[in-house]
């Protein structure tokens, strides 16, 4: 199927696209301050500038948004435009991903992944579901953890 928009305004769209405090993101943190939890945001000195930190608890978490990070699930699909650049960008985002989780968990961090399919795909556990797993696992001495639906 052709793309119905033209070249130009396929570019603006795309470029409105925000890379922090996504709904998602905005969400998980709002769900993990009213359990009582205190973090930071986009930490720029840690590996992957992860979007929840707990510095007190090393602990790291990334939420993804299943598109931009290539997830394998019904939320994720190649677009037909241009998909050479699309598959070599998904690409090198899935490998950046892989290398800061490496990173981090070699510092000494327990890093946490929670997918955007988690909260609102299909089999999803909602926000409650992804809060209390987390929650769990925050106070349990597990490694890694990835949350997805």
């Amino acid at each position: 199927m052709a793309d119905i928009l033209d070249r130009g305004a396929r570019s603006r769209l795309m470029a409105r696209i925000r890379s922090r405090d996504t709904r998602i993101e905005v969400a998980v943190r709002k769900a993990l301050f009213a359990r009582g939890y205190r973090y930071r945001i986009n930490v720029g000195r840690l590996p992957g500038r992860p979007d929840i930190v707990l510095a007190g608890r090393r602990v790291a978490i990334f939420v993804h948004g299943c598109f931009w990070h290539g997830h394998d699930c019904a939320l994720f699909r190649i677009p037909l435009t241009n998909r050479p650049f699309w598959e070599a960008k998904i690409a090198r985002n899935r490998e950046r991903d892989i290398e800061a989780g490496a990173r981090l968990r070699k510092a000494g961090w327990r890093v946490a992944t929670v997918w955007e399919c988690a909260v609102r795909g299909k089999g999803m556990d909602g926000l409650a579901g992804v809060t209390a797993k987390l929650s769990v696992w925050m106070e349990g001495r597990t490694a890694a953890i990835g949350i997805r639906g």
